[in-house]
C-alpha cells in the first residue's frame, strides 16, 4: 500500500551533509533542491506526493481529511471534487464538518460515488435531530470524540497546567499553546483559524442553540 500526500507548503530541515548532497544533485539535474528532496522522501517513506487535492483524490481508495477550516477549505469536498474521486472510495473527516458540503456528501453516498463516509465532526455541532448525516446510507458518524483517548487527556491536562503556570508567573506561553494574544490570533491559532466570521454559518448554529 502506498500513501498519497497533498501539501501546499512544507519545511524540511536536513543535516548539513545531506543538504550538500541534495544541492549538488539539484545543480547536476538543473532542478530545485525541493524537487530532489521530495523525490528522496517519496522513495524513503513510500509516499506519493501530489501538488493539489484534485490530483490526489482520483488515485485514493481512502481519503482522510486533516486540515483546518479556512475560507479556502470550506466546502472543499463538494459535488465537483467528490466526482473526481475514485468511484467507491471512502472519505474520513475528523477535521471540521464544514470542510465537506453536507448535501453533496449525502448525494455521493446515495449514488454510490462514495462507498462510505465517517467522521466525528459536524456542522452545526452538536447536530440537530434532522441532520441528514444521521440517516444517510453507509455512514460511520460519531460525536466529536477522536481526541479523547487517555493519552490525549493526559496531554491536555499537562498543557493546561503549563499555560496557567506561565500566565501567573508572567512567562510567555509557547506558540503551540497560543490561540489569541493581545486580542489577535497568535501561535497555533493564527495557523488554525481565520480572523472574523470568515466561513459564515454562525446564524444556523445560533438558531439550533436557541431552539434547544
Amino acid at each position: 500500500m502506498r500513501y498519497a500526500v497533498c501539501m501546499k507548503r512544507t519545511t524540511i530541515m536536513l543535516p548539513d551533509e545531506v543538504d550538500a548532497r541534495l544541492r549538488l544533485e539539484a545543480r547536476r539535474r538543473g532542478t530545485s533542491i525541493a524537487e530532489v528532496a521530495r523525490e528522496a522522501i517519496e522513495k524513503e517513506l513510500d509516499l506519493a506526493w501530489h501538488p493539489n487535492v484534485e490530483d490526489m483524490v482520483k488515485v485514493c481508495d481512502v481519503v482522510t481529511i486533516n486540515a483546518p477550516l479556512h475560507p479556502e477549505t470550506e466546502n472543499l469536498f463538494n459535488d465537483k471534487l467528490l466526482s473526481k474521486m475514485k468511484r467507491g472510495a471512502y472519505l474520513v473527516n475528523t477535521a471540521r464538518g464544514k470542510i465537506c458540503d453536507r448535501d453533496a456528501i449525502v448525494r455521493a453516498l446515495e449514488s454510490g460515488q462514495l462507498a462510505g463516509y465517517a467522521g466525528d465532526v459536524w456542522f452545526p455541532q452538536p447536530p440537530p435531530k434532522d441532520h441528514p448525516w444521521r440517516t444517510m446510507p453507509h455512514h460511520g458518524m460519531t460525536p466529536h470524540v477522536s481526541g479523547t483517548s487517555l493519552s490525549a487527556q493526559a496531554r491536555y491536562a499537562a498543557g493546561t497546567r503549563e499555560i496557567l503556570e506561565c500566565f501567573f508567573d508572567g512567562r510567555p506561553i509557547r506558540n503551540e499553546y497560543l490561540i489569541v494574544d493581545g486580542g489577535k490570533l497568535a501561535g497555533a491559532g493564527a495557523h488554525s483559524y481565520s480572523a472574523g466570521d470568515a466561513t459564515g454559518g454562525s446564524e444556523e448554529a445560533e438558531k439550533f442553540k436557541n431552539a434547544n
